[in-house]
C-alpha cells in the first residue's frame, strides 16, 4: 500500500518522538501536496539551521517541514553533511543539552545554565567569536583534529557543481527556498577557503552568504565577492569594544566601503542589546541587508558585565527588549524582501525540545503580522 503523509500526519509523528532521520520520512514522495509556508503578509520567515544545533543534519529538513517553515539559512557544517563529508573535526562537543522535558528553577533558567560564563576572546587574537575556556590539548587530541581536517579538505577539493545541486534538491524537494548560506570565517581563513565559500554558494543557487567574521577578513573577501556577484553580509555581534567586529553601524558602513556586493545581515537581537535601533537601521540600509537574525535580547544597561553572560540575555520572545514586531510590520509595510531568520538561542531559558521552542518562535513571529 503506497500511504501518503500530510505534512500535519508527520509533525504528530515527530513531536511523538519518532525518530525524524528516518530516510524514509526524508523520501518527499510521502509527503501530500501541501507544502510548507512560512510567509505572512509579504514577510518571508524563515530559520538558520544552527537553531537545530545538537540535531543531526538529516533531521534538519524534516524538523522544517514539521514546522512548516518554507526558508532557510543553511549552515556550511549541515551543507557538507547533507553532501555527505566526512566531520571535519573538533574539540569538545555542542549541543543544547537534554531534547527532552525540562524544568527550569525559580530564576526561570534551566540548573545547567544558572552559572555558565562566556570567556570573551581578546582583540588581539583576532578571532571571529568567543566562547567558553578550554584547556589545552593533547598531542593524540591535536593529532586526530589534524586528520579530521585534512579529510575534509580533501573531499572539498573533489567537490563539484554536483554534488550542491544534491543538496539544494533535497529542500526544493520539501518545499523550503534554500536563500543563504553561513560560513563564518575565522582571521586565519584562506583565500583558498574563500573562493571556495563562493563556489558552494554559487552551486546552492542562494542569494547571499553570512558570515560571522571581522573587518579585515571582510576587506580580502570583497575582491571574491565582486569575482562571482554573490552578496555577503556581515554577521552582526555585539563586542562594541572591539573595532574588527561587525557590531556598530560605523564597523557596517566599513565593510560595506570595501564592495557594493558586501552588506549586513543584521541580529537584531545582538544590536538591540548594543544599544542600537533596530527599526532605524533597517529604514536606512534596507537595501544592503542581506538577512535579518530574530532573537530576543534584553539592552545591556552594563555592557561588559552582560559579556560575561551572553547566554543569559537571549529570552524567549517577547520577555526581551527586541523591537521584533515592529521590525517585522516595517518589513511588511514596505514589502521588503530578505528573510527574517529566527535564531533559536535561548536554550538557557527554554523547557521545551529545540522543535517545541522554534514553534513557538513562529508563532510569535507569525502573531505579528496577523
Amino acid at each position: 500500500m503506497n500511504t501518503k503523509f500530510t505534512r500535519r500526519d508527520f509533525g504528530k509523528m515527530a513531536f511523538a518522538g519518532i525518530p525524524l532521520a528516518s530516510a524514509a520520512l526524508l523520501n518527499s514522495d510521502l509527503f501530500a501536496a501541501d507544502k510548507p509556508n512560512s510567509k505572512f503578509k509579504g514577510v518571508q520567515i524563515g530559520i538558520i539551521t544552527y537553531s537545530f544545533n545538537g540535531m543531526a543534519a538529516a533531521d534538519v529538513i524534516p524538523s522544517m517541514v514539521t514546522l512548516g517553515l518554507s526558508a532557510v539559512e543553511l549552515m556550511s557544517s549541515h551543507a557538507e553533511a547533507l553532501a555527505g563529508a566526512p566531520a571535519a573535526g573538533g574539540f569538545g562537543g555542542g549541543g543544547r543539552g537534554s531534547a527532552g522535558p525540562q524544568t527550569l528553577g525559580a530564576n526561570g533558567l534551566l540548573p545547567r545554565c544558572e552559572s555558565m560564563q562566556m570567556v570573551p576572546t581578546p582583540a588581539a587574537e583576532g578571532a571571529a567569536g568567543g566562547g567558553r575556556g578550554r584547556g589545552p590539548m593533547t598531542p593524540d587530541q591535536q593529532a586526530a583534529i589534524a586528520a579530521a581536517q585534512q579529510k575534509i579538505r580533501d573531499w572539498r577539493a573533489a567537490a563539484t557543481p554536483e554534488t550542491w545541486k544534491a543538496v539544494r534538491k533535497q529542500f526544493d524537494d520539501a518545499g523550503i527556498a534554500l536563500r543563504v548560506l553561513t560560513y563564518n570565517m575565522p582571521a586565519n581563513i584562506s583565500d583558498d577557503e574563500i573562493d571556495y565559500s563562493f563556489r558552494m554558494a554559487r552551486d546552492l543557487g542562494v542569494d547571499a552568504i553570512s558570515s560571522t567574521s571581522t573587518v579585515p577578513v571582510a576587506k580580502r573577501v570583497a575582491p571574491f565577492a565582486d569575482k562571482y556577484k554573490i552578496k555577503w553580509g556581515g554577521h552582526g555581534h555585539d563586542d562594541i569594544h572591539d573595532p574588527i567586529q561587525f557590531s556598530t553601524p560605523e564597523s557596517f558602513d566599513t565593510i560595506m566601503s570595501y564592495s557594493p556586493y558586501i552588506g549586513v545581515n543584521l541580529d537584531i537581537g545582538h544590536f538591540t542589546a548594543a544599544g542600537y535601533d533596530a527599526v532605524a537601521y533597517i529604514k536606512q540600509h534596507h537595501a544592503r541587508i542581506t538577512n535579518l537574525h530574530l532573537k530576543d535580547r534584553k539592552k545591556s544597561s552594563d555592557f561588559n558585565a552582560d559579556r560575561t553572560s551572553i547566554p543569559l540575555n537571549n529570552f524567549p520572545w517577547g520577555q526581551g527588549d527586541t523591537p521584533i514586531k515592529a521590525v517585522l510590520q516595517l518589513m511588511s509595510a514596505e514589502k521588503y524582501t530578505f528573510p527574517a531568520d529566527i535564531e533559536y538561542e535561548y536554550e538557557c531559558r527554554a523547557a521545551g525540545t529545540p522543535v517545541e521552542e522554534i514553534a513557538k518562535c513562529l508563532a510569535y513571529a507569525k502573531s505579528c503580522l496577523t
